[in-house]
């Protein structure tokens, strides 16, 4: 059987349209796929830019605002706790108050931990003697005199018949 002239185009002509249709179903028609999946993709990406922008400021605002903060709680603690400030002071209460001291020795600061910042602290204890009123006025004022920030009243132990106490304090101090 003779191939004619006619039917050898339609052939030629049927396998370059199918391999036009592989081609398109092959190659062109995936692109198309992954090209509109990549459009969605970086529209949503460019969503989410917009609104890390905006988030970055505000984190870089709180960021400032902790760090402002952080500067004026560390400016309440002294960078180091001078026994004799701090002891000479004490007295001063101590006479505002009417109060007799008994006894007061610094020891060294020891270190304390508290969440992740490491204080210098030193632990006194005040043995007092006066009136209950004005052992009362001078935890208060150890409470909250300015020279007294960074200090902790831990404990107060009233004698039984009054007119005695012993209180005992930490005092922090924070290095910067």
């Amino acid at each position: 059987m003779k191939i004619t002239s006619r039917v050898g185009l339609i052939i030629i002509v049927v396998v370059v349209v199918a391999a036009l249709v592989g081609l398109y179903t092959a190659v062109y028609r995936p692109q198309v796929a992954d090209r509109a999946d990549l459009t969605d993709r970086l529209d949503r990406a460019e969503v989410l830019r917009s609104q890390l922008a905006g988030t970055k400021s505000d984190l870089e605002g709180q960021l400032a605002q902790a760090q402002s903060s952080l500067n004026s709680t560390q400016t309440k603690f002294p960078a180091a706790i001078e026994s004799i400030e701090y002891g000479e002071y004490i007295f001063e209460l101590v006479e505002k108050c009417n109060l007799q001291l008994a006894s007061l020795s610094f020891p060294k600061p020891a270190a304390r931990t508290v969440g992740s910042v490491t204080y210098s602290v030193v632990s006194l204890s005040l043995p007092v003697t006066g009136s209950l009123e004005n052992i009362f006025k001078f935890i208060d004022m150890i409470k909250t005199d300015p020279h007294f920030t960074s200090t902790q009243v831990n404990s107060v132990n009233l004698a039984v018949g009054g007119g005695s106490a012993t209180i005992a304090v930490d005092i922090y101090g924070y290095a910067r």
